[in-house]
């Protein structure tokens, strides 16, 4: 039987988060990991890595066509480097010392790349981003920020269609190294597929904010989205 506890705090995160990414492009797992690190520890990162695996189906089928796959392959390749440093980090560093250093990571891409009037987006930069996001998704569950960055002035079906595949790659990947590290309990997988109903509600729900967003203030947006996130998982690790 699910835990009903669960269900209302974490399906509220979920459906929070589902609207945020359903319109920005990433926002699932920045709104609802700390909730349920906070209140649920158990059931992560796993949970949320399955969240994050299910939603941007949803984006695909509207804006699979927008997605920038030849810079995703660099990305790829980065992320295979970076997930089992995430793995390792799981089962190594401290849990507040963990999420202290990825807020702060985040923050300071944040500031490099919104006072630059342009990202660099080459096979550097992507790998790069690549290995970053590896590592933060699969030890925390926040691994959009790197990514979203570099396409941060790319248009709205662009951003959110090339995050989406990302995703999709990058979660399956996680979930099978923690699984085949033996950091994925059934529990956390069965949580995960509980909050789908909210995931895809915060979907549907998102489509006004997105049309809105698409028009010329998706930037913005995206910047608030990633800055939010590093803010409070470095406050919620050092309280």
């Amino acid at each position: 039987m699910p835990d009903l506890d669960f269900l209302l705090f974490g399906g509220l995160a979920a459906l929070v988060g589902a609207i945020v990414q359903g319109s920005v492009g990433l926002g699932v797992g920045l709104v609802a990991t700390p909730i349920v690190t906070m209140l649920f520890p158990s059931l992560m990162p796993g949970s949320i890595l399955v969240v994050a695996l299910a939603l941007p189906f949803a984006t695909l089928a509207q804006e699979v066509g927008h997605a920038d796959l030849r810079g995703l392959g660099w990305a790829f390749g980065g992320r295979l480097v970076g997930t089992p440093l995430g793995v390792w980090l799981v089962a190594a560093a401290p849990e507040r010392v963990l999420g202290v250093v990825i807020g702060v990571v985040v923050l300071a891409a944040l500031a490099l790349t919104s006072w630059s009037r342009e990202v660099p987006r080459n096979r550097r930069t992507l790998a790069t981003a690549g290995v970053i996001s590896g590592t933060t998704g699969t030890a925390s569950g926040i691994g959009g920020p790197p990514m979203a960055l570099l396409y941060q002035r790319e248009s709205g079906p662009r951003v959110r269609a090339t995050l989406a595949v990302f995703f999709i790659a990058g979660a399956l990947f996680s979930l099978a190294t923690l699984a085949a590290a033996g950091r994925l309990p059934a529990r956390q997988v069965v949580a995960g597929l509980e909050l789908l109903p909210f995931v895809l509600a915060g979907f549907l729900a998102a489509g006004p904010l997105r049309r809105y967003l698409d028009a010329g203030r998706l930037r913005l947006a995206l910047l608030i989205v990633v800055g939010t996130s590093a803010v409070t998982l470095i406050v919620r690790n050092l309280v």
